[in-house]
């Protein structure tokens, strides 16, 4: 769930930094997010089921 997450807000991140021109401080906390994702994907030991 966690690396999906993390995909999807950095996709998100691209879209609007490059093809929006979308510069504020709102934006790079997509790639902050995403980026929390992706480590939380990795602590918690990759795949698991609730």
């Amino acid at each position: 769930m966690f690396i999906i997450l993390a995909v999807v807000l950095a996709i998100l991140w691209v879209g609007g930094f490059f093809v929006l021109h979308i510069s504020s401080f709102l934006i790079h906390l997509l790639i902050l997010f995403a980026v929390i994702a992706l480590v939380m994907h990795f602590v918690r030991g990759g795949t698991q089921t609730v």
